[in-house]
């Protein structure tokens, strides 16, 4: 009897099921932590998070009736313009006037969904495979991820405790190549709360025009700073770039509405006209009850904004000045958003409660598994060797969890 064996054709090797391109991103580090610390907290824990960048006041009570009220016309129970809101977009030109002195039309304004799709369509525009971003280190967390996603690649140009956590002319002309299309800039910025003077501001808008090098200008936290500082954007220090520049900004932190998700880019005509492209066949409009209670908080008063900075510049000092006084750490006074950004290379290969430090993230492992504290380690920013911890909570909160910070600190051998 004859058998005979059938012939299989080599299967294929298996694909990957998540693309490259995703699965090549990493997760947000302060949500990752935000969100850890919510989990440990409804487990009974008593944890204090110093994680998320999110006010802990309400959304001013006029936002939230104009929000009501839009609920009730039916004209917001449909699509509108992706672009945004035309009153909106005319009322974001009129306070970006107002408030930075840069005069733009309605129609350079783009109505985001949150600052972070304002942050990926911006480079979405702009950047082409290969295109190099140069970004000032530590970065929040979100830009490198965004850079990758839209085709770019970030170079980091990190400015240590030493230089106040800003870069300088000399290190972005060092980082510079022929593949260099744009540079991030984030003032006031997160994560390190660091402002830069108008002086300094000009030098690099100056160096930005020069060599023809676009700038994408984070300008969120503009409302948030202290001791009389100003924070100058920098296509007003150098006009000359309007043609090159890119404007982001939003309502979250001045206006306690992070949950209401509304952003917006401010850019040169057809660099609008794209990313309006883009967000047309991604998201579509904005939520228009958000985009009515946004038109409230950019028309209405700042004296909800006031009295916010008030408590958080109290804070700012609070915080600081404990942290300060730990052994092995090095906590600089934040002139703007509500980040303090400590130093901890004191600490790093030194023991504490047996166990070696060997980074600042497994620092910030140790404060929330011994001291019940969530703390972002300066991985997610850039170098090791650091921690964010946000003074965006109540008063005694922050005092209580600084204070068990530096029961545990005092142990490190």
């Amino acid at each position: 009897m004859t058998f005979v064996t059938a012939q299989t054709s080599p299967q294929p090797a298996a694909r990957p099921r998540v693309s490259a391109r995703v699965a090549g991103i990493a997760e947000s580090a302060t949500l990752a932590v935000d969100a850890k610390a919510k989990a440990l907290k409804a487990a009974g824990r008593p944890v204090i998070g110093f994680g998320a960048g999110e006010p802990d006041f309400p959304t001013p009570q006029a936002v939230v009736d104009a929000a009501v009220a839009a609920c009730q016309d039916p004209a917001n129970h449909r699509y509108t313009p992706a672009g945004g809101l035309p009153a909106l977009k005319e009322a974001i030109a009129a306070k970006t006037l107002r408030d930075s002195g840069y005069e733009v039309s309605p129609g350079q304004v783009l109505v985001t969904n949150g600052g972070k799709q304002a942050v990926y369509e911006a480079f979405a525009a702009i950047l082409d495979p290969g295109d190099e971003l140069l970004l000032p280190a530590p970065y929040w967390t979100t830009y490198p991820e965004a850079a990758r996603l839209a085709g770019g690649v970030a170079v980091e140009v990190f400015a240590g405790l030493e230089q106040g956590y800003k870069v300088t002319v000399e290190q972005l002309e060092a980082a510079r190549t022929p593949r260099t299309k744009a540079l991030l800039f984030n003032s006031p910025s997160n994560p390190t709360g660091a402002v830069y003077s108008p002086e300094e501001v000009r030098a690099v808008g100056r160096w930005a025009l020069e060599h023809g090098v676009w700038v994408v200008t984070d300008e969120i936290y503009e409302h948030l700073v202290y001791d009389g500082v100003r924070a100058a954007s920098i296509v007003v220090e150098v006009p000359e770039l309007a043609d090159t520049t890119i404007v982001l900004n939003g309502v979250a932190k001045t206006y306690a509405m992070t949950g209401w998700r509304v952003g917006w880019m401010i850019a040169p005509a057809d660099v609008v006209k794209g990313a309006a492209n883009l967000q047309s066949h991604l998201t579509s409009n904005v939520a228009n009850v958000s985009q009515r209670a946004a038109l409230q908080a950019l028309t209405g008063d700042l004296t909800a904004v006031a009295a916010m900075r008030e408590a958080f510049d109290r804070r700012r000092r609070t915080m600081v000045s404990m942290l300060d006084a730990i052994e092995g750490v090095s906590c600089p006074l934040p002139q703007g958003a509500f980040y303090a950004y400590p130093s901890v290379e004191g600490l790093i290969g030194r023991s504490l409660r047996g166990r070696r430090i060997d980074s600042s993230a497994t620092l910030a492992e140790l404060v929330l598994t011994e001291a019940e504290v969530a703390v972002v380690p300066g991985e997610a920013f850039g170098p090791s060797g650091f921690l964010r911890l946000s003074y965006a909570l109540a008063d005694d909160d922050l005092v209580t969890g600084v204070e068990r910070v530096q029961r545990l600190l005092a142990e490190v051998e």
